[in-house]
């Protein structure tokens, strides 16, 4: 009987062996032989597909950081904020003591055409109440989000209005724009903001372009600080925006894919016009496309510190599930041959890089950064001496601002006060400040924040056991104030307002401004 049944197993284990050797590389055979043996003969039942997926996941590990693993969940997440739109009922909203405070809903987009205003409160949706019943916020959106077209009753409570509002809004694409901020910071000069590369970029840009035109913009200030990336196409056309014709944006190539060049097409509408481009140690792969090629090309200069140094092009493999592998298969190069990757022998250093610049100094002093020769290249047309080997290093160094952050500041914000005390004040007086300031100039130049709402900031924050130091908050007091008015000016307009105020503390924007009201970048760019 023992022989018998062990006959059995060694014939399963021959039609395993032989199944395996009909497919792929011998590597392959092992793998796939291991898990089928695995799965039909292991002495407990095995969740095969959590089997798989936690070996995908290991094989990726040993490649580099940037080589990943997403189920069909996180995919759909991942993709809707490149994509340019999702499917809801449009309002941009915070979670204020555990209930929806509305801060604006989406102009033209379904909420604000049913009525729905600022500063509503939503409690329930359909017959699920959201407020005070701690229900995450993922929870929540999963309930407002929705087909195109669907249906869905929300209850709100209005301030000055006695009984509960019921709303039935119908779902809508609701748009996810790239740009943060476009206006005009001084005659002649615009500046705009990008958030990320997305599918709607470029044409987000263009048509803020002309705007600025129309304002009288002869030169640009281009702020991707933050921005790590997106679409590599999207950067490519934004590029193109600003160089000549076939002038080389961007190359890649890798072991099996051939090298492949970008050139400009010189239809961009930005090609002449003084260029300044914000960068810092979180601006990352397709941010780092544009400014690398803006600067070997001489088009512009950059301000700021060394970008994060992402230069790995991913190619999505789509699984049958949803999921998805996105595989590391070549690098990406600027024009002068640079690649803009930094080194990831160790996933552990790689992960720590920025606290280690941190720690060095380099966040703090220029000095502190050292390059090798061999890292040296020439820019095409003025023979300026650029760095490669991890990151764009800037033409400009603006060190990150350490004065006004101190520990009380820190606490106020990680526990949310800053943002409570912006939307409970907006809450009790949205109807004089409208009423008072009929445009953001208005505001933006008469508001200024009180010593009653400072003295309720602290109270707040005392409430929350934030230790108040006296010393800690005087220092902090400039900047506590801007973030205060920048939050009033957001919720009364928009985020483009919101990077109005903040931008008058901003060290790069004001190095920018420096740069272009001097002789110096002409000097620079002579």
């Amino acid at each position: 009987m023992i022989m018998k049944k062990l006959s059995i197993l060694l014939a399963c284990l021959w039609t395993i062996t032989t199944q395996a050797q009909n497919f792929g590389s011998p590597a392959l055979q092992k793998l796939q032989m291991a898990e089928m043996a695995i799965s039909r003969f292991y002495v407990d039942e095995v969740d095969e597909d959590k089997m798989v997926e936690e070996a995908i996941i290991k094989m990726l590990a040993q490649l580099d950081p940037h080589s990943t693993y997403s189920n069909a969940e996180e995919v759909k997440k991942m993709n809707e904020p490149l994509q340019g739109n999702f499917e809801g009922i449009g309002v941009q909203f915070q979670m204020v003591e555990d209930t929806l405070l509305v801060i604006q809903p989406v102009s033209n987009g379904p909420s604000e055409k049913v009525g729905i205003l600022a500063g509503d409160r939503i409690v329930a949706v359909n017959d699920s109440t959201i407020a005070g019943v701690k229900m995450s916020t993922e929870d929540i959106m999963k309930r407002l989000r929705g087909p195109k077209d669907s249906k869905v009753n929300l209850t709100v409570i209005r301030r000055g209005v006695k009984d509960p509002l019921v709303f039935t809004v119908k779902r809508d694409k609701i748009p996810i724009y790239s740009l943060d901020a476009s206006y005009m910071i001084q005659p002649g000069t615009g500046y705009i903001r990008i958030n990320r590369f997305g599918a709607t970029t470029a044409e987000e840009f263009k048509k803020a372009m002309k705007e600025l035109q129309k304002q009288g913009m002869k030169d640009l200030i281009l702020d991707l600080q933050g921005n790590g990336g997106g679409y590599l196409s999207a950067a490519q056309d934004l590029a193109n925006e600003f160089l000549d014709q076939n002038e080389l944006i961007v190359y890649t190539e890798g072991r099996t894919v051939p090298r492949d060049e970008t050139l400009a097409n010189g239809k961009g509408e930005f090609r002449n016009g003084r260029l300044v481009v914000l960068v810092d140690e979180y601006t990352a792969s397709a941010s780092e496309i544009v400014s690398g090629a803006i600067q070997d090309w001489d088009r512009g200069v950059i301000v700021g510190r060394r970008s994060f140094g992402k230069g790995l092009v991913q190619r999505p493999v789509p699984l049958q599930d949803g999921s998805m592998i996105r595989l590391t298969v070549a690098r990406y190069y600027t024009p002068t041959g640079r690649s803009i990757q930094k080194p990831y022998n160790s996933e552990t250093d790689y992960n720590k890089d920025l606290i280690d610049r941190f720690n060095h100094g380099e966040l703090m002093n220029a000095d502190s950064i050292h390059f090798p020769d061999s890292l040296k290249v020439q820019t095409k047309k003025l023979k300026r001496t650029v760095y490669g080997g991890g990151g764009i290093m800037p033409d400009y160094f603006v060190p990150i601002d350490t004065t006004l952050f101190t520990d009380y500041h820190r606490n106020l914000v990680a526990k949310g006060i800053v943002s409570k005390f912006t939307m409970k004040y907006i809450e009790n007086h949205r109807k004089e400040l409208t009423g008072e300031y009929k445009n953001f100039e208005d505001f933006n130049k008469k508001f200024n924040i009180s010593n009653d709402m400072l003295s309720a900031l602290r109270e707040m924050g005392d409430k929350e056991e934030v230790k108040f130091n006296e010393e800690q908050y005087q220092k902090s007091l400039p900047l506590i104030k801007t973030q205060l008015k920048a939050l009033i000016a957001r919720d009364l307009w928009d985020i483009n307002e919101y990077f109005r105020v903040m931008n008058t503390t901003n060290e790069s924007v004001q190095k920018a401004l420096e740069i272009l009201n001097s002789g110096e970048y002409k000097a620079k760019l002579k």
